[in-house]
């Protein structure tokens, strides 16, 4: 391979072909959730994974990793990060929230995630002035998504005006009307699994939220709102490590990608 190739081949795996500057994108880290499926005693994105809450990753990521990777590339990194916590959890929070100096804020979840995502947005339109133009949502319990795929997925948000995270799917698909027998096999070659962080551009996704309220329309997804619009959304090429933990054998998953990766460890700033 020649060297231009491999210059061209590097930039793609750490994610500086796609970077672009970030200081009208906010992040919306949602942790909110009980983790049910989990079967433990605290919600899943405040147990420990490799020493550390899984909640903690993100926010290492967003406060940290990407910051520095952005700043290295001499792109303006995010100003905001909105944590969407409940607030029996914020006074433990508190004191990581006060050393970020205005750049991570919360807010408080729905009761649902449509709720949630609105808080967030909200609050991000609220302490920004405005000045975001951009919105991305990311669910704690992806703590392994990783900053070539956050530049890739900024990046085709600003250019198509929503852009979502996903993979093709790998398993068979069928669907069925009663939970017992299959009604047909979807097609697999049309069948994407998408992922975290979906980001909307914030025009569109208040414009989306109106029409939700107004026609009491169900979303299942950040993206799914602006498809209810019918405006374009980029899928934009994940990774298949992006797992979203949800049972406790994805935490072994988790731990095993982490240690497989060598990445450093979280360096949040708690003290």
């Amino acid at each position: 391979m020649c060297r231009e190739s491999l210059a061209a081949t590097d930039a793609e795996n750490n994610g500086t072909s796609n970077t672009v500057a970030m200081d009208d994108v906010g992040f919306v880290l949602l942790a909110g959730g009980t983790g049910s499926r989990m079967k433990a005693t605290m919600p899943k994105q405040f147990l420990e994974l490799r020493g550390v809450p899984v909640l903690h990753h993100s926010l290492d990521l967003f406060l940290e990793r990407l910051p520095e990777h952005l700043k290295a590339q001499n792109k303006a990194p995010p100003p905001y990060v909105v944590l969407v916590m409940d607030p029996i959890y914020q006074e433990e929070y508190q004191a990581i929230v006060n050393r970020y100096d205005g750049r991570l804020v919360f807010a408080n979840p729905g009761v649902e995630r449509q709720g949630s995502v609105e808080n967030g947005l909200n609050k991000l339109v609220e302490v920004s002035n405005g000045n975001c133009k951009y919105i991305a949502i990311h669910d704690s319990a992806r703590p392994l998504v990783t900053i070539p795929e956050l530049c890739k997925v900024v990046h085709d948000a600003k250019e198509y005006g929503a852009a979502v995270l996903g993979v093709p799917c790998k398993a068979t698909i069928k669907e069925t009307e009663d939970g017992s027998t299959v009604l047909r096999t979807l097609p697999r070659a049309r069948l994407w699994e998408v992922h975290t962080p979906q980001v909307i551009k914030i025009e569109t996704l208040q414009r989306g939220f109106v029409k939700v309220a107004r026609e009491n329309l169900e979303v299942t997804d950040d993206v799914s709102i602006v498809e209810a619009l019918g405006e374009p959304v980029k899928l934009t090429l994940g990774e298949y490590t992006n797992l979203k933990i949800t049972t406790p054998e994805d935490m072994d998953v988790a731990e095993a990608i982490l240690e497989e990766r060598k990445d450093s460890p979280v360096s949040l700033i708690v003290a």
